[in-house]
């Protein structure tokens, strides 16, 4: 399904004010997708068909990227957490699976820490975490993403290009499974829409925030507040092997499964991987 399909199927809800993009299908019980940071939900787009045949699948655009909104406002993580919650009320959902990507792991770790709390209104039932920043310490950042954090960073955004853009995605992939020529031109096409780089500035505040989050994140993953599982391409150099050790070494238990020669995108990169590793997770749920 290429991108004009992904969003010709989807909805639109208002949510606390903002325009929410999402895709919804299949039965089962409710799986949530939240994708990462500079891309959409469209990034699942690979592993829907067997996604949505086994589960009542939502995936929505976190606010700032994809078609969701793009406000002149800061965007924490707690405000995509809080989207997230008013939607699934909305929808009539009270709980639900999670499978997160990237700035989505983070997302993820707010709603465990609510869960945790005893704050979320939606009883969350598992959570399988993609590659992402799970650790504060273990995150290696490009220079393309300290120099958005940094006090030139406005300036950095608006001299951005597609190909600087593609340069940059493609280190972030492994070289056997390198993003599609197609890949890169719809993420780019929906980074801008409604003039969505001027976002980058405001999401890319995600990493001092797990800085400051840091226990509060980490702690319900300690406590296996629900099951977990962490699929990780090791090959990735922002969170590759060196923060699956770290899991391993912070999260009792822990439940890994690592992709070799796969990168920063494994859903992307090695889709049938992901889906059996998710799957597998899934039905030891179940017995």
């Amino acid at each position: 399904m290429n991108a004009t399909e992904w969003y010709e199927q989807g909805k639109v809800a208002a949510i606390n004010g903002l325009e929410v993009f999402f895709n919804r299908s299949g039965e089962g019980e409710t799986l949530l997708c939240i994708h990462g940071l500079p891309t959409s939900s469209w990034d699942f787009e690979r592993i829907w068909p067997a996604l949505t045949s086994r589960f009542d699948t939502i995936a929505l655009d976190l606010i700032g990227l994809g078609k969701s909104a793009k406000p002149n406002q800061p965007l924490p993580i707690s405000l995509q957490a809080d989207v997230i919650e008013t939607l699934l009320i909305k929808l009539e959902i009270k709980k639900a699976h999670i499978l997160a990507h990237d700035l989505g792991d983070t997302v993820a770790q707010e709603l465990l820490a609510r869960k945790m709390e005893k704050s979320s209104p939606i009883t969350w039932l598992s959570c399988i975490f993609l590659n992402g920043g799970i650790f504060p310490e273990t995150h290696r950042p490009l220079l393309i993403q300290k120099l958005i954090i940094s006090p030139i960073g406005g300036f950095i955004v608006k001299l951005m290009s597609s190909k600087s853009f593609e340069k940059n995605m493609k280190r972030v992939f492994s070289d056997k499974h390198p993003p599609s020529d197609e890949f890169l031109k719809e993420s780019w096409n929906l980074l801008n829409d409604n003039n969505g780089l001027r976002m980058l500035n405001r999401l890319i505040h995600y990493m001092p925030e797990r800085v400051k989050f840091r226990e509060r994140w980490v702690s319900p993953l300690i406590a296996n507040v629900v099951p977990l599982r962490l699929i990780n391409g090791v090959d990735d150099p922002i969170s590759g092997k060196h923060a699956a050790d770290r899991y391993v070494e912070v999260v009792p238990n822990s439940d890994i499964v690592l992709l070799e020669q796969c990168g920063h995108y494994p859903h992307v990169e090695t889709p049938d991987e992901v889906v059996k590793a998710l799957i597998e997770f899934h039905n030891n749920l179940r017995n």
